[in-house]
């Protein structure tokens, strides 16, 4: 009987082999080095998306806090008949960077009007500091500049009556819509609110 359980033992482990430690080690190894790069790319991609994000916040914020306010009334001059100038007055807005307002030939500050008949792009226009820091034409935190858009030589004059609105773009910065509606009689100095 010694014979039989030592030939049927023989035969169970005949040419069998187990998997050793270092075997074990290595395909662990492996599994971890593709858990890591798995983990690396992962992370990378959600490190590029984040800077994307965050270049992309700070493109708004730049536009934001280079933006100008209008302050006070808007006032239309007219000859009696229709408005020839437009005059209203801007200010940086708090905390906000400076806005280059240098001589309309150099096209740093953009005026548009529109109404229901008619657009035009690029109107003449003159500065005036009311509030002056310094002797640049920048228009900074604390200072005030009045500006008068000419509005004579628009194809369809601007009479009684009329809804329109001037749009002040600057170089960089938000744009300031200014809508107003003429009134039914036109004074010589008009307060359009």
């Amino acid at each position: 009987m010694k014979n039989y359980w030592s030939k049927m033992f023989k035969n169970l482990v005949k040419e069998e082999e187990g998997v050793s430690a270092l075997e074990t080690a290595i395909i662990l190894i492996a599994f971890v080095v593709v858990a890591a790069i798995f983990a690396f790319t992962i992370l990378s991609a959600g490190t590029t998306s984040t800077e994307q994000s965050k270049e992309a916040i700070y493109a708004g914020l730049s536009e934001v806090r280079s933006s100008m306010e209008l302050r006070g009334a808007v006032v239309a001059e007219t000859d009696g008949t229709e408005v020839t100038d437009l005059i209203f007055s801007v200010a940086n807005a708090a905390g906000g960077d400076a806005i280059d307002l240098t001589a309309p030939a150099d096209n740093t500050l953009i005026i548009d009007y529109r109404d229901q008949a008619q657009r035009s792009a690029n109107l003449g226009w003159t500065l005036t500091w009311v509030v002056r820091n310094d002797t640049d034409d920048l228009l900074e935190e604390g200072e005030l500049a009045e500006i008068s858009v000419d509005v004579s030589g628009l194809t369809t004059s601007l009479g009684a009556n009329t809804e329109f609105a001037i749009e002040i773009k600057p170089e960089q910065g938000g744009v300031v819509v200014v809508e107003r509606t003429t009134p039914a009689f036109l004074d010589t100095i008009i307060d359009l609110k």
